[in-house]
This record gives C-alpha cells, structure tokens and sequence, in this order.
C-alpha cells in the first residue's frame, strides 16, 4: 500500500494536461471562453518541451516574398508529408498560421524584424517562399514565455507543476477527469473536470538516440489516450533528424540544427569520403531530412563510421567569426557539451529520433477525440504532418491546434448537462496506483533503456520484418516484468511511480509504433523497410490502433479525400527545389 498521505479533490471546467505551447494555448481560449481552467504539468512551466524548438514557426505573411500564400504552404506541407496528412487539418494550419503568429507578435513575442519593423522570414526546409518567422534559435522558448506571460496577464491559474497524472478517469464513453500525484510528495489530487485536454508531446524518447530530454516523451500520453479509449494513427510515422550529438552519452542525441548544412556544412565518413554524392549527388547535404538520415544510417550500419558509431559534420572551411554570427547556439552547444571548437574540429553526429508525426485520432475542427469530453492538441495528435515533417509547422499546430481545442472544451464544458463522476472509477484507479508501490527484483530505469534499444535497434531509421518481429517479443518480455518493479518513495521522492508508469505508457506507445510499422509494407518518407523499399501507392492510407483486452489492434483506411479546392491546389502549385539559400526539408 502506498503511503502518500490523503488524495485531494479539485473541480474544474476543464483540465489542460501539459503546460507548453499547445497546452497553454489551450487554456487561454478556454479561459476567455468563460471557463475555470486548471493547467498541470510534470515540468517547471517555463521548462516545457516547446523550449527546445529553435528554428521557428511557419505563416504565410509574405514578409519577404509577397507571393506567398496559405495555398502555398497547403500544398508544400501535403507533399513532403507524403500524401498521407489529412487535407482539412493542414488546410485550417495553412490558413489560421499568419493570424496566429501575429496574435504572438502583438503579445509581445521577439520574433526577429526586417529594417522597417515587419516580422522578419526566412527559408526553412521545403517551403517554397520564405515563411518561416523566428526569434534567434530560441523560437520556442521565446513563445513558451509569451504564452505564458499573456495567460497570467488574462488570469489563468499557476500551472500546478512536479505533477503526474496517472490515469484519465472515463466512465460510460465520457472522460471526467484524472487522478495525479505529486512527484515530491506523492499525494494524490483528483481533478474533476467538465472536459479534460491532453497536450502532453510525443514518444521520442523511447529511442536510443533522441532530441527528447530525460524523462520526457517518453509517450506517457499515448498510453493515457489509449486506456481511455481514444484511437492512434500512423504511430509508425517517426521523424529521425540526421544529426544529433553522439557524446557525452547523457547529452547522446541532442540536436545539431539543420542550419550547419544550410550554413556549408560537409558530411564526411571515417574514410574521408563526402558520403552524400552517392545518396544523393545533385543536392548532397542539402537533400531531403529523410533521405539524409537514411544515407548516414547506412554508412553507419556498412562500418565506415567513426569508432563512436558516428559521422562527421565539418563547418571548418567557414570562417571561426561566419560561425559565430550564424551558428552561436551550436558553436556555445559544443564547446560547453565536448570543449570542441567547431570553427577548428568536426563535429561526430549521427541520426537521433526527433518528432512523432503520428498520435491521437483527432476532429480537425474542434480536436475531440471519439472519447466524449476528452480533447487534445500539439505533438500527441496525428493527421498533420503525415510520412515526414515540414520543420516550423509543428510550432504552428500548438498554437492553433491549442486554441480551437481550447474552445471547444470550453463549449463542451458549458453545454453539457449532466457530468457522470464515477467512485468506482476513481477507486480503481486509487488501487491501481496502489499495486504498484513496492519492493520489487526489477527497476524501471534499466526496463526503459532495454526498450529504448529495442526501439533504436530494430525500429529505428532503417527496419524490417524480422526486426520488428523482434522487437514485439522483447517488448512484451519487458512487459511481463511490469508486475516485479521496485517502486518506493525515498529522498528523491516519488519519481519511481513516474518510472514505472513512464514504462508501462512506453510500452503501449512502443508496440503501436511497431505494429504499425509492420503493416506499413512500404517504404515512404520517414519511414524505411529494407524489404519493401518501394513506396506503394495502395498503401496510401492511415493506420489506426487501438487498446482491447487482447492487446493493439490494428485497422487502416484510406486518406480522407481532398475537397476539389484543395486538389487544384496541389495540381497548380509549384514544387519546391533545392537551391543556393534553401535547404531541403
């Protein structure tokens, strides 16, 4: 039994699970909606997983390219995801993005401005005009603080922070809150909510090599979701960035931004060679991100990497001060991580599990799931970004994705007339919590690293039927040892329970990935099998998983049809090339 003291009750309108951008954003609109929001969060506010993203956000203003337009970026986004994103979903991110980063901007975020004070756009991979708005390579942490600073300005409540919530709490199809617990203390809160929104980022982590931090995205929400009821899609669907940082292994995975490539940068393996002429030979390193995550995977794999396991990236032949103008954030990243001068050194990267374009079947106009009461916005939600993502449309889906989700569990909130709360269901999930707290032979930390390189190993970048066989059998061995993990609060407080459950969520997450992925019996965008190297154009479909008593099933159907609209947008439009100044997505 546990002894984290008596459990609490809180009542709201609605709860918001996640406090980055999607997630306060969602609040915002729910509060000004009229309703009484509770925001909680497993991180410092201001320590959200949005403050890693450094690039920038995608609008259609035509700052710097009149020409531009949400037609535009409809079509760009459609096509590098591979004709497998969701049309109206990507319509309404099109449409609303110059709207929403304006609404930034006028809240006082610093996104960078031209000489007569417009905001300032660059290139970002595969856009055809320059959309993309940024403030330095802090652009997600400049808007997590804008966000934030605007919803306390209107109101909204201190995000309860250091808490983990352990269970949505559905009763008869409708989802009436959750039960939580604190990661100092371990007392337990019931939040009873009108409707409950989940904006609690992807599964990343469960990779060897990640962007993600410790002890997060580790697809704690996917788990979540699916034992509510909610349906994934196209969990499969996982964006690997070519190069992240291949030491120190506490910092293993760390992003190097893309812009080192754009900037000149040259990739070499441990023979010398600039590898990419035979992926590649007409674009190189400023091929697609995909393309160049496979190659250097390859290489990998086929023993010409360094004796770490990794590739080299050379900004040597660029002058110490163009670097130090264009690239600060990397050149200060390598110094303080390796004490490597990069104006004089190559960096050793290799590919590093980066963005999960799949996650929870969502309504594109108001982002319920099918579970009454229960919506979500941001990286947990699938139909945007389909095979592969455009970089800066992600920071864009939090903020409109997380308005539109914020309305409209404000209005299911108010129009809703009876909300059943179910004891039964919170006692369960009390002694679910319970059962959990003990001495056991196995620890989570260990458990998590064994998927971690299941996941990297045989679904990974490059994958194939018998890997993914494999992983399956090591998971569910994981699985079967769920019941022995030693959990027991101490000095460090109950961050044990957090392993565990961060494990078991995992796990969900992890075997939806790779049941996807073996139903995927193609190659395309992100997605890589070694034994069907084709892409097939039957197979332009979403994979849809869920959570019964035996386990992930799984089901497809066909991408939802384009209105004609749309279809002549993708006719007419014109593609994207590479070129001098546009790096390739």
């Amino acid at each position: 039994m546990t002894d984290s003291g008596s459990t609490s009750t809180r009542v709201c309108n609605v709860l918001v699970v996640g406090s980055g951008a999607a997630g306060m954003r969602a609040a915002i609109a729910a509060h000004e909606a009229g309703s009484d929001v509770v925001v909680v969060g497993k991180r410092p506010h201001l320590d959200a997983h949005t403050v890693l993203a450094s690039g920038g956000i995608n609008g259609a203003l035509g700052t710097r390219d009149a020409e531009d337009s949400w037609q535009q970026h409809y079509a760009d986004t459609v096509r590098e995801g591979y004709f497998l994103s969701h049309p109206r979903v990507v319509e309404i991110m099109a449409r609303e993005a110059a709207a929403a980063i304006e609404e930034l901007a006028g809240w006082g975020c610093e996104f960078a401005r031209t000489d007569d004070g417009r905001l300032d756009q660059r290139y970002f991979g595969a856009h055809y005009y320059r959309r993309t708005c940024y403030a330095g390579d802090f652009t997600g942490r400049a808007m997590l603080r804008t966000i934030h600073r605007r919803a306390q300005e209107i109101g909204v409540r201190p995000v309860i922070e250091d808490t983990y919530v352990a269970r949505l709490l559905v009763a008869d199809g409708t989802c009436f809150g959750a039960l939580a617990f604190d990661l100092h203390s371990g007392e337990r809160t019931v939040f009873l909510a009108d409707a409950v929104l989940v904006c609690t980022g992807g599964h990343t982590r469960l990779w060897r090599r990640t962007t993600s931090r410790r002890d997060e995205n580790f697809g704690d929400g996917f788990g979540l979701l699916l034992e509510a009821g909610a349906e994934l899609m196209d969990m499969e669907l996982v964006q690997f960035h070519p190069t992240g940082m291949m030491w120190p292994e506490d910092v293993a995975g760390q992003l190097v931004t893309e812009a080192v490539r754009g900037e000149g940068g040259r990739l070499y393996n441990a023979e010398g060679e600039r590898f990419m002429q035979r992926y590649d030979p007409e674009r190189m390193e400023l091929s697609t991100r995909d393309r160049v995550a496979l190659a250097m995977y390859t290489e990998i794999a086929e023993g010409r990497g360094t004796p770490r396991g990794a590739l080299l990236l050379d900004i040597t032949h660029r002058s110490k001060d163009f670097i130090l103008e264009k690239l600060p954030r990397m050149y200060r990243q390598f110094i303080e991580q390796e004490m490597l001068d990069i104006s004089k050194v190559p960096m050793e990267v290799a590919p590093t599990a980066h963005y999960s374009m799949g996650g929870v079947v969502v309504d594109p106009e108001t982002h319920a799931t099918v579970v009454a009461g229960l919506y979500a916005a941001g990286e947990v939600t699938g139909g945007l970004h389909g095979a592969n993502r455009l970089g800066g449309n992600s920071l864009a889906e939090t903020i409109i994705a997380g308005r539109r989700a914020g309305e409209a569990a404000a209005r299911f909130a108010e129009e809703d007339e009876v909300v059943l709360r179910s004891r039964r269901v919170i006692a369960e999930a009390g002694a679910e919590l319970d059962a959990l707290v003990g001495p056991g032979e196995e620890l989570a930390r260990p458990l998590q690293r064994t998927v971690r390189d299941l996941m990297w190993r045989h679904c990974g970048v490059s994958r194939n039927e018998a890997g993914l066989r494999s992983a399956l059998a090591g998971l569910g061995d994981v699985r079967a040892t769920l019941p022995s993990i030693d959990v027991r609060p101490g000095a460090e407080g109950w961050s044990d329970l957090a392993h565990a459950l961060d494990l078991r969520m995992g796990l969900l997450a992890a075997e939806a990935t790779v049941v996807g992925a073996l139903a995927r019996r193609e190659t395309r965008g992100a997605h890589n099998r070694t034994d069907f190297p084709d892409l097939d154009p039957g197979l332009q479909v979403n994979f849809y998983t869920s959570l019964g008593d035996s386990g992930i099933s799984i089901r497809s159907e066909p991408v939802p049809s384009a209105s004609p609209e749309l279809d002549e947008i993708i006719r007419t439009a014109p593609k994207v090339e590479a070129g001098a100044d546009r790096l390739l997505e």
